[in-house]
C-alpha cells in the first residue's frame, strides 16, 4: 500500500496535534506537524534530503496570527528563537513558497471561515484545495486523496465567489498587460529592474545610462502606467506577469524602498 506523507502546519498546537492524531489512525497516512512557515520549509527540505518527500501540506489560512505569534509579539525583547518560528510566514505566502521550492507537493488550506477572496488568492498562489477546519475527517481525507489525483477542491458555497474573484483578477491582469505594452523596450527594461528592487544608481550602472536618464525613464514608466509610486508600478508589473531582472548586481547596490523614484 502506497503511503501518503502529510505535513500539518498550524501554530495552534492543540488543533495541530489533534488533527495529526486523527490522520495517523489511517493505515496509509504518515503525519508530521510544524508550528510555523519556516519550520514547515525546513521539514520539507529535510524530508527531500532523506528520501521521504511529503505529498500533501495542510496549511492554516491564519498561520502567523495564532497563540505563538501573539506570544512573540508580547515579548519583543526576546532575541533567541529556539523553535525556529521566526520570521513569520502567513498561510498564503507559505503556499506560494512551497509551489516555488517544492512543486511536486500539494497544498490544502485549512480555514476557520469561508472567504472567497482569500480562497482565490490561495488558488492563485498554488493551493489545490480550501477546506473548513470543522470539516469531518472523512471530508478532509477525501480532499487529501483528491489533490493527489490533481483535483482542485473548494466548498460548494465558495465556488461562485471564487470564480468571480478569479475573473476580476484576470481582468486586472489584462488591463495591466495593456499598460505595460505601451512602454518602450528601454522602459520595460527599467521596469524589470524596478521589480527586482534596484535603485536608480544600480539601474544606471546595469544599463550603462546616466542616473538622470534613468530618472527620466522611471518617471515615464510611472506616467504611462498611471501610478504615482515605485511600489504601485511594481505591483502592476507583477499583475502583468513582468518578472525581475536577474539579480547579479553587486551587494552594495542601493535598493529603493520608498514611493517616488529617488
Amino acid at each position: 500500500m502506497a503511503r501518503i506523507r502529510v505535513l500539518v502546519v498550524d501554530d495552534h498546537r492543540i488543533f495541530a496535534e489533534s488533527l495529526a492524531a486523527a490522520l495517523t489512525a489511517e493505515p496509509d497516512v504518515d503525519v508530521s506537524a510544524a508550528g510555523s512557515g519556516p519550520a514547515a520549509l525546513r521539514c520539507l527540505e529535510r524530508g527531500t534530503a532523506e528520501g521521504r518527500r511529503f505529498d500533501v501540506l495542510l496549511v492554516d489560512a491564519e498561520l502567523g496570527a495564532g497563540p505563538a505569534a501573539a506570544a512573540r509579539a508580547a515579548a519583543p525583547e526576546a532575541t533567541s528563537d529556539p523553535e525556529g518560528t521566526s520570521p513569520t510566514v502567513d498561510g498564503i505566502a507559505l503556499v506560494a513558497a512551497v509551489r516555488r521550492l517544492h512543486p511536486a507537493v500539494r497544498t490544502v488550506v485549512l480555514a476557520e471561515k469561508d472567504d472567497a477572496r482569500r480562497a482565490a488568492h490561495a488558488l492563485q498562489a498554488g493551493a489545490s484545495g480550501w477546506v473548513a477546519k470543522d470539516s469531518s475527517l472523512q471530508r478532509l481525507l477525501a480532499v487529501v486523496r483528491g489533490v493527489l489525483r490533481d483535483e482542485t477542491h473548494l466548498p460548494p458555497a465558495l465556488l461562485t465567489g471564487v470564480l468571480r474573484e478569479l475573473t476580476a483578477a484576470r481582468k486586472h491582469r489584462t488591463d495591466s498587460e495593456r499598460l505595460v505594452e505601451s512602454l518602450t523596450p528601454r522602459e520595460r527594461e527599467v521596469l524589470r529592474c524596478m521589480v527586482a528592487g534596484l535603485g536608480r544608481k544600480a539601474v544606471a550602472e546595469r544599463l550603462f545610462l546616466s542616473p538622470h536618464t534613468v530618472r527620466t525613464h522611471m518617471q515615464n514608466v510611472l506616467g504611462k502606467l498611471g501610478v504615482h509610486s515605485t511600489l504601485a508600478a511594481v505591483a502592476l508589473a507583477r499583475r502583468a506577469g513582468v518578472g525581475p531582472v536577474a539579480l547579479d548586481v553587486l551587494p552594495g547596490d542601493v535598493v529603493e524602498r520608498g514611493g517616488q523614484p529617488a
